[in-house]
């Protein structure tokens, strides 16, 4: 599972300038990627405010322009006294006050950066949006089965979120689907006995919902 974000179409947000960092023009910045590393060895990023809050929301470049704005990227390293983020420093930045008009603007990558998961593990950006299905019985039911296959998957809601329990301590336990259903918010543990398929392309997820899962949800 992968926190690295997606939210506006064509770019995925890595990280976010926080603040100047000393004197020579650097930046802190928020890390908003499972792969800080690779942001090392990056030369150019692109800098953008997002205007509004829904998925169709538009950038406004670094510099005043419509679309995010390309920089040079001339060094970044991942902090060690503050967990969670790390340091930029961007060509042609040399002071605290040229540092000081990038706080609070996004570090964007274009998509096709995006780095390639293995199987089995998915962004949280494509998960959100996901149609999910509550299906009777797993995939290799037998004829003898009290679960027929020709049973329709039932449509239980939308994925709104994903929740991270445990996020931030040395042990994280299961994310969990935040479901938006017609009854209210549904939490859906993302576990395999529990979401039998996933396919992140067709927006779609099937799960079998343990008994008293739902009854949980409403306490």
């Amino acid at each position: 599972m992968s926190g690295e974000n997606q939210r506006w179409p064509g770019w995925i947000v890595v990280a976010r300038v926080l603040r100047p960092r000393g004197n020579k023009g650097e930046v802190a910045v928020e890390l908003l990627t499972d792969f800080p590393e690779r942001l090392t060895q990056l030369q150019e990023v692109f800098l953008g405010r997002a205007q509004g809050e829904s998925s169709a929301a538009k950038f406004v470049g670094a510099f005043g322009a419509r679309e995010p704005t390309s920089i040079g990227v001339k060094s970044c390293w991942l902090s060690q006294n503050h967990r969670g983020q790390g340091v930029f420093h961007f060509a042609g930045v040399a002071s605290i006050n040229e540092a000081e008009k990038f706080r609070g603007l996004d570090v964007l990558l274009p998509f096709e950066q995006r780095v390639t998961l293995p199987a089995g593990q998915y962004f949280v950006a494509d998960l959100i949006g996901c149609a999910v299905f509550e299906v009777a019985c797993g995939e290799q039911a037998v004829a003898s089965s009290p679960c027929s296959m020709a049973t329709a998957p039932q449509l239980l809601g939308t994925v709104r979120d994903v929740q991270f329990p445990g996020e931030g301590e040395s042990v994280r336990g299961t994310p969990l689907l935040e479901v938006e259903t017609g009854q209210g918010e549904l939490l859906v543990p993302l576990a395999e006995d529990i979401c039998k398929r996933i396919d992140a392309a067709a927006r779609r997820i099937e799960v079998t919902l343990p008994e008293g899962l739902r009854e949980l949800n409403s306490e």
